[in-house]
């Protein structure tokens, strides 16, 4: 009897462990779901930045960025979409594992049953069952005879539900098995499309890059005068830190409260937002609400233009027409300065760092003007020769550069 019931709890643990993986494969399979929801509304946004580029009617560098951004992200969403057909493999070969033991499982216990009800068949008379206790040798044995007929009754009873619990439970696992093999043949037919639509984008950027190799006088052009306005706000931003870092000089000898840095002199509370900044490292929000970043930090190769390689100072991020540019920490406007004509440049203090703004049409603040996270500071300028709207965005601390890639929140 102790055997049987020991069988009886490894079956319902069993049954519990099945229990316990499919939650885990449902969380798994909702996280799935959401970064797929996340890949599909990027890419439905760097159509809508292509379209706005496509409406000045000229293949531009731009149009390529976005391209090689775009097919960047449907190979993640076709990458994403394999994930899910191999964790549905795997959940549809553990299904079948499952359903196999359950049948088994199932099997013996119809079979101990059916000798159960066979035995209680025999030994029906309840005069035999009576006459089998009164002929006890003594009265513990005829209370240890008599609990046995209730034990038996009873695992004859909990034999019938387990028999039960287990046909649901088989009955549940086929009915997921058959959604599985549904589910995996909508995610072939999904994959298939995304594959194909991938193609149509590489065709599209080989024949983009074919048209913009016709223009290297116009692209030489475009990067000379895009080279000297990075020169310029260089220049700038070194020249204002400098007179920020002798300002700060100035007014520590006035103070004893001014903390002594190897960088810039910082009063208390400088140097708590300096503290603070460095805390949010990696969690700074971007200084556009939206955009795709079309340039990193760092020397590269020209897409385009054979053996030229091009500097940036900061990260570039393209977004649509009319974006707002946000402060990304709370701060302290130090300069607001217009580069050319139509690239006015922002620079925020923030204790011992600098983050510098550009490529701005509308300005909502001045000098002196204090800021808070994600604060609206101006408006991102759009190119009307190419339909080109790109923030240029850099992190200095002190007089040293910083790649912004590990400070803001990463969105891929």
């Amino acid at each position: 009897m102790l055997r049987r019931i020991n069988v009886f709890s490894i079956i319902f643990l069993i049954l519990a462990l099945f229990a316990t993986n499919s939650l885990y494969s449902q969380n798994e399979k909702e996280k799935l779901k959401e970064e797929k929801e996340r890949i599909e509304k990027e890419i439905q946004y760097t159509n809508k930045l292509l379209n706005e580029t496509k409406r000045s009617k000229k293949n531009s560098l731009n149009q390529l960025i976005i391209l090689n951004r775009k097919i960047k992200i449907r190979e993640k969403l076709v990458s994403t979409i394999n994930y899910e057909i191999n964790n549905l493999d795997n959940k549809i070969t553990n299904n079948k594992s499952e359903i196999k033991v359950l049948t088994e499982d199932l099997k013996k216990l119809k079979d101990q049953y059916a000798k159960m009800i066979y035995y209680a068949f025999k030994n029906k008379n309840a005069y035999n069952r009576l006459m089998f206790i009164f002929a006890s040798d003594d009265f513990n044995q005829a209370y240890k005879r008599l609990k046995y007929f209730q034990q038996y009754s009873a695992y004859r009873r909990m034999q019938a539900k387990l028999i039960e619990k287990t046909q649901i439970e088989l009955n549940d696992k086929t009915e997921q098995l058959k959604n599985q093999k549904l589910e995996k043949t909508s995610l072939l037919k999904e994959k298939a499309g995304e594959i194909k639509q991938l193609e149509k984008e590489k065709d599209e950027k080989n024949s983009t890059i074919k048209k913009l190799s016709g223009k290297e006088k116009e692209l030489r052009r475009t990067l000379r005068i895009k080279k000297k306005e990075a020169t310029k706000l260089e220049k700038s931003i070194k020249n204002i830190i400098d007179a920020e870092i002798r300002a700060a000089a100035k007014r520590a000898r006035k103070t004893n409260e001014a903390k002594k840095s190897k960088i810039i002199d910082l009063t208390s509370e400088e140097f708590e937002l300096t503290n603070n900044f460095v805390e949010n490292k990696g969690k700074l929000p971007w200084p556009s609400e939206k955009g795709i970043i079309s340039s990193t930090f760092g020397e590269h190769k020209h897409p385009i233009l054979k053996k030229v390689n091009v500097r940036n100072n900061g990260i570039d991020i393209l977004t649509n027409k009319g974006e707002m540019v946000r402060a990304i920490f709370n701060g302290t406007v130090i300069s607001v300065r217009a580069i050319s004509n139509t690239n006015t440049a922002i620079i925020i203090r923030h204790g011992e760092y600098f983050t510098v703004y550009s490529n701005l049409n509308k300005v909502f603040v001045k000098r002196g003007d204090k800021v808070q996270s994600k604060q609206e500071i101006g408006t991102v300028f759009t190119n009307p020769s190419d339909s080109k709207t790109e923030l240029h965005f850099e992190i200095w601390k002190g007089r040293s550069l910083l790649n912004p890639i590990y400070w803001i929140v990463n969105k891929n």
